[in-house]
């Protein structure tokens, strides 16, 4: 979407982003050689958002009495009066994705209803449930994406998700797998294989079958999505970049999203930069973290926000690049093991100012690109 002009100014930051006429949700927009979102008032938008943010994490025995008696046991008020607050708080100017783990290697936990989202009242993206080929699920077997039960599904999740969002200016846009296992699996996934087997990819025929599959797939999503919603973003799959990602798969992906969306623990920085510059879709990396994820029950780990602020500075100045959404968690639980808040909402302090300091430079550096002639 190009950045237009209508004439009288009321904001003095519209002098150079301007709101289109028809514009009520967030587009993108590339302006001098640099990928932006643009929000529903025509401003530049970094997003930058934490992940995994669930309200069982305080209900267990020995905290249940802070939800009862500071939350009178209601997710809104929750949110309304520790998850809006401490986000907005910490920096972060998104919600990534809700949905935090449960019991290792299986489902996470469900996403935030309409309510809750209106009551987070700040700019969030939201998963779509398509298919569970997610790398850390070992229980939901692959679907066959060209039979009618897949387009039957698909339009039972777009109607069930989209058609309720579809509206909000809040929302930026919709997630679908988190590190579908498309030629990779993982050890206790091994059982189903992945949705294409790789060795298939040593010939040309086989290379044309993933790219019809792949195709299948994002076009099946694509028009499931569109038919319920035709104003969002659509991110797509949150493809593992430590992992192989066939080209065939991106190249199938890249009509059908408008963002490509990654998690990366390893190296992100220059895997974002390799994969705009191999296709010029701009990228997210939507899913990252530095910690000790191989922690055992009873122990716990802390994230690193001196490594957090480093990423986040470097991602900004990646043209290519529209945000970063820290693997969180907002509260940590015996699964994941790790949070910015114990289960007593205490914060972790040190690494809280880290990330904090961080988040409010890049939203300082957004507020003078905004004002940038």
């Amino acid at each position: 979407m190009a950045v237009g002009s209508l004439g009288v100014l009321s904001n003095p930051l519209e002098k150079f982003w301007v709101r289109q006429p028809d514009q009520k949700y967030f587009t993108l927009s590339k302006k001098d050689g640099r990928w932006w979102l643009i929000t529903p008032d025509g401003l530049p938008f970094f997003t930058i958002g934490l992940n995994h943010i669930d309200p069982a994490s305080l209900r267990y025995p020995e905290n249940i009495h802070l939800w009862r008696d500071k939350y009178d046991g209601s997710t809104l008020k929750w949110i309304r009066e520790s998850v809006a607050p401490n986000l907005k708080q910490w920096g972060f100017n998104t919600v990534g994705w809700v949905q935090e783990v449960t019991v290792r290697q299986w489902r996470h936990s469900r996403s935030f209803t309409n309510d809750e989202y209106r009551a987070l009242d700040m700019p969030y993206c939201h998963m779509l449930p398509f298919s569970q080929t997610h790398q850390w699920e070992q229980h939901t077997r692959h679907f066959d994406f060209f039979s009618n039960e897949w387009q039957e599904w698909c339009d039972y999740v777009a109607r069930s998700h989209c058609a309720a969002l579809s509206t909000d200016a809040n929302l930026i846009g919709y997630f679908y797998s988190d590190c579908p296992t498309w030629i990779h699996t993982r050890p206790h996934n091994q059982w189903r294989g992945p949705i294409y087997d790789p060795e298939l990819l040593k010939t040309e025929i086989g290379r044309k079958e993933l790219s019809k599959l792949a195709t299948q797939y994002y076009r099946t999503t694509y028009e499931a999505v569109r038919r319920y919603d035709p104003n969002h973003l659509i991110f797509g799959d949150r493809y593992e970049a430590n992992a192989t990602i066939a080209m065939e798969v991106i190249s199938a992906a890249l009509p059908y999203v408008d963002v490509l969306s990654f998690q990366d623990f390893r190296d992100p920085v220059n895997h974002l930069a390799e994969w705009h510059q191999k296709t010029g879709k701009p990228v997210l990396l939507a899913d990252a973290a530095r910690m000790n994820w191989n922690t055992q029950p009873g122990e716990f780990t802390r994230n690193n926000g001196k490594w957090y602020s480093e990423i986040l500075n470097k991602l900004y100045e990646d043209p290519g690049c529209i945000g970063f959404h820290l693997c969180g968690a907002y509260q940590r639980n015996k699964a994941r093991r790790y949070g910015l808040l114990d289960e007593l909402e205490r914060p972790d302090e040190e690494n809280v100012a880290l990330i904090r300091t961080a988040n409010e430079k890049i939203q300082a550096l957004i507020s003078q690109e905004a004002r940038r002639k």
